[in-house]
């Protein structure tokens, strides 16, 4: 049996309506918005009694999607989001942009906040890494040529 995609890529926030606003800024779309709770998807989890509300955002290509995840019960319990570019588990999600300083711009609106500089790989890609909301480590690219 092979792979067939990857379905989607999960976030845990505190304040869901920013993050929701911050993607979509990014260029993805709501797909829509719930709240999971009761016995099966405690099962899933292996938190027991949980309630969570999600977003799914949807790439424009409809390929790609970022689900963000607002725990309600049980409370949070780790935080990654400060981590360094360097550290083991969840790193960063990669987009690719039209335009990179335009991107930027708009994200710089809603509170991004560059992590190094913007860089030219060959003469193939412009690339950074940006704090967005929560501290999310997000990859910009803009691929050249």
């Amino acid at each position: 049996m092979a792979l067939k995609r990857m379905d989607n890529v999960g976030i845990v926030v505190e304040d869901l309506g920013a993050a929701i606003d911050f993607f979509r800024e990014l260029g993805l779309e709501l797909e829509g918005r719930a709240t999971i709770e009761g016995e099966w998807a405690g099962r899933v989890t292996g938190l027991g009694d949980q309630r969570v509300e999600i977003a799914m955002m949807r790439t424009p290509d409809g390929h790609s999607r970022l689900e963000l995840s607002r725990f309600l019960t049980p409370p949070v319990v780790a935080d990654h989001r400060n981590a360094p570019v360097n550290a083991l588990g969840y790193l960063r999600v990669m987009f690719a942009v039209d335009d990179i300083d335009e991107t930027l711009e708009r994200l710089r609106a809603r509170g991004a906040r560059l992590v190094g500089e913007v860089v030219r790989y060959k003469d193939a890609y412009l690339l950074c890494y940006i704090r967005g909301p929560e501290g999310i480590l997000i990859g910009i690219a803009q691929e050249l040529g």
